[in-house]
């Protein structure tokens, strides 16, 4: 069943739409990777972990170094406190995280509540698993959450929603009203809320209040995160899941046969880095992103495009039916051939209503200005051309 079910979900089109971009020399604005390196203390940290002789297998459920490390940041962002030995889980990158609770939390038949556009790693997982996925829709182009919708969708087989906050690929960040309405969806549904918040250090004048602090919430939610996004190390796959013991028992039931352990040195080093991501750190990382939000954005507004401006995250929508009838996929195409850019066509990111998202392309601001700069010139002579 789940062989059959991944085999139809194809091709990732993250991979489709970079070679694509490779093969025509495109500025790639598509993948959500960083095109420059990270703090060069954490790559020092890294190195000094590997000299040390951290290079064996780790504690399964994370080495301690880094799930002290996660306790301390959690207690700082939000005031709840940890146990870090039975209440954190470190994993290969947030996306074994996601499955990992995915796959240690449901049983063949249990249906997941999901929010499109989502990552399109979560049906996946729930093909693997042979959940059912029930899907409400984000709206262009305030993309707020359907909560009368949502609650249609509930029936007694129900077993947890999929939360995303900041928002990949909307770049929303809930509002309180939002989140008190999926608490109360949650705590009277007896539902697991299963939050993905790597983008938890990536909001612009907008404040990032995790569902898990909200009442009744903290027993039955489930919170993902990883260092990728905040340090630009993508790369190094350093993620966890937290929790109350008994649902993060049922992750680790999972990550020990998937993965057993991650990267030793690597969680080591990320412990240290956690510790020094201060105020001052994420007031200077919100600066740098905010500022390269507004370039492309306006860089897109400039070339034609309507443009819902994100509150987080490092992704905007742009909105492409005053530019032509194509839809996303053709348009994106187009686009990588005749100027030379590379987007995300997001109907990929949708099942539900799959036409939300054909007319709108996704963009990515986690480049340098160079990049960003090339990205414009070339957008700009596209536009004058047509």
């Amino acid at each position: 069943m789940s062989a059959r079910a991944l085999a139809a979900l194809g091709t990732s089109i993250f991979s489709e739409m970079t070679a694509l971009a490779n093969a025509h020399g495109a500025v790639n604005l598509s993948q959500g990777f960083p095109d420059f390196e990270g703090p060069a203390a954490i790559v020092d940290d890294a190195v000094a972990a590997l000299r040390a002789g951290h290079n064996q297998y780790g504690r399964s459920m994370g080495v301690l170094p880094l799930v002290h490390a996660v306790a301390r940041h959690e207690q700082r962002a939000t005031g709840l406190v940890l146990d870090p030995v039975t209440e954190i889980v470190c994993t290969a990158g947030a996306t074994e995280a996601l499955a990992a609770a995915m796959i240690g939390l449901l049983e063949p038949g249990d249906e997941v509540l999901l929010l499109e556009p989502f990552y399109d790693g979560y049906p996946a997982v729930l093909a693997m698993v042979g959940a059912v996925p029930k899907v409400a829709t984000l709206r262009w182009p305030d993309f707020r959450v359907p909560l009368d919708e949502l609650r249609a969708l509930v029936t007694d087989r129900t077993r947890m929603i999929v939360v995303n906050t900041p928002h990949n690929p909307t770049g929303r960040v809930l509002g309180d009203d939002e989140l008190d309405g999926l608490a109360r969806l949650c705590v009277d549904h007896d539902l697991i809320a299963l939050c993905d918040e790597v983008y938890e250090h990536l909001t612009y004048g907008v404040p990032h209040n995790p569902l898990r602090a909200r009442p009744g919430m903290q027993a039955r939610t489930v919170s993902v995160s990883s260092t990728g996004k905040t340090f630009s190390f993508t790369g190094w796959k350093v993620g966890w899941a937290t929790g109350p013991a008994p649902l993060i028992a049922g992750v680790q039931r999972a990550h020990q046969f998937l993965t057993f352990c991650a990267s030793t040195p690597l969680h080591v080093a990320m412990g240290h880095a956690l510790d020094r991501c201060d105020d001052a750190f994420t007031t200077t990382l919100q600066a740098e992103y905010r500022a390269r939000r507004d370039f492309v954005t306006g860089m897109l507004r400039d070339a034609g495009f309507a443009v819902a401006v994100p509150d987080g995250a490092y992704f905007c929508l742009a909105d492409i039916r005053g530019l032509t009838d194509d839809d996303d996929r053709t348009f994106a195409r187009r686009l990588i051939t005749e100027a030379g850019v590379a987007a995300i066509p997001p109907s990929a990111f949708y099942s539900r209503d799959v036409n939300e998202g054909r007319r709108l392309l996704r963009f990515a601001f986690c480049k340098t200005q160079g990049t960003l700069d090339e990205a414009a010139r070339r957008l700009s002579a596209w536009a004058k051309r047509r």
